[in-house]
C-alpha cells in the first residue's frame, strides 16, 4: 500500500478566523486518525488567504477515493466547501511503490528483487511486450528508479 500526500485547500474563499482555522485543524486531525493517517503542518492562519492548504498523509490503495473522502472529511471540519488539490505520494522505495508507479501508467508487471555484488538492491520489472509498445520504456525506467531510488531493469515478456 503506498502513501499518498493529499492536498486540499480548505477556504479557498479566505474567509475563515485564525479561531475557525484552529478549529477546523483538531477537528480534522481527530477525523483522520480513524484512517490512521496523519496531518501535516497546522498553522494556516500564516497563510496567504487564497492557499490555506492541508496535507494529509493517507495509505491507501485508492488515492481518488481517499481524496474524496478527505473533501467531505475537511467540509465537515472547516464547515466550508474545499477544493481539491494535486495528490502525490511518499515513496520508500518499496515494490508496492513499484507497483504503484506502474499502476500509474496502467500497466501491471511482475517485479522481482535481488542484490548486486556489492549488496545493492536491483529491481527487475517484467512487463508484457504489448504494454512496453504503448508505453516509452524510457518514461518507465525513469519514474521507477526515481520512485525506488536503486537500479532498475526493464525487461519484455
Amino acid at each position: 500500500m503506498r502513501t499518498a500526500v493529499l492536498r486540499i485547500n480548505i477556504d479557498p474563499a479566505g474567509e475563515l478566523t485564525d479561531e475557525q482555522l484552529a478549529q477546523g485543524v483538531s477537528a480534522l486531525r481527530a477525523g483522520v486518525v480513524a484512517w490512521d493517517g496523519e496531518v501535516l503542518g497546522g498553522d494556516l492562519s500564516a497563510a496567504p488567504t487564497n492557499r490555506r492548504e492541508v496535507q494529509l498523509l493517507v495509505a491507501t490503495d485508492d488515492a481518488d477515493g481517499a481524496h474524496r473522502a478527505a473533501l467531505e472529511l475537511c467540509a465537515r471540519a472547516f464547515g466550508t466547501e474545499p477544493a481539491a488539490g494535486v495528490v502525490t505520494f511518499i515513496s520508500r522505495g518499496t515494490d508496492d511503490d513499484a507497483r504503484g508507479v506502474l499502476a500509474g501508467f496502467g500497466l501491471t508487471a511482475e517485479v522481482v528483487r535481488t542484490q548486486d555484488a556489492d549488496g545493492f538492491d536491483v529491481v527487475s520489472v517484467i512487463v508484457a511486450k504489448e504494454d512496453l509498445e504503448r508505453v516509452p520504456e524510457s518514461r518507465l525506467h525513469t519514474a521507477l528508479e526515481a520512485s525506488l531510488n536503486c537500479e532498475v531493469t526493464v525487461l519484455a515478456k
